[in-house]
């Protein structure tokens, strides 16, 4: 009975939106693009990114992409496997600001370590720039220190 109910709600939901980023953004006020502070601008959060081609491509192409700093702002869990949504502000040895978002698969134990105002590498497409953003685990030490002192001289001049 509840099964046939909560269909019949989610019928009722799809039947009244144009579109996918609609019925999550009423079933997850949390990720909608206001929430998490990006605008109207901002593509959105696929529902699952294993499913989603352009979230695979985009996922792809990240894990290449040119680093950044990014200090985290907040977090939202999408699932208990645990996939999140970070919030950055991310800030680029070019100079450029914005507010990141990366969705990700972490483990308890880096679910339990995040903390606001930490900071972390991230990696974005700087020919893109719509605001997706991924953790960026396989930097090179020597490379993060360098991208952190052109950050920091840049903030005293």
């Amino acid at each position: 009975m509840f099964g046939r109910m909560f269909g019949a709600m989610i019928g009722r939901m799809i039947e009244s939106t144009n579109n996918v980023s609609d019925l999550r953004d009423q079933l997850r006020p949390d990720l909608s693009r206001e929430s998490l502070g990006v605008g109207p601008g901002f593509p959105g959060i696929a529902p699952n990114p294993l499913l989603s081609s352009d979230a695979r491509k985009r996922n792809a192409e990240l894990r290449t992409g040119a680093l950044a700093l990014g200090v985290l702002v907040d977090w939202r869990e999408v699932n208990s496997n645990p996939r999140v949504v970070l919030m950055f502000d991310v800030e680029t040895a070019d100079g450029i600001s914005f507010r990141g978002i990366a969705d990700e698969g972490l483990t308890i134990t880096e679910l339990t370590r995040l903390a606001p105002g930490q900071t972390l590498l991230v990696r974005y497409r700087p020919a893109v720039m719509d605001h997706y953003v991924a953790l960026a685990r396989d930097a090179d030490p020597a490379h993060v220190q360098q991208l952190s002192d052109e950050i920091a001289s840049r903030k005293r001049t």
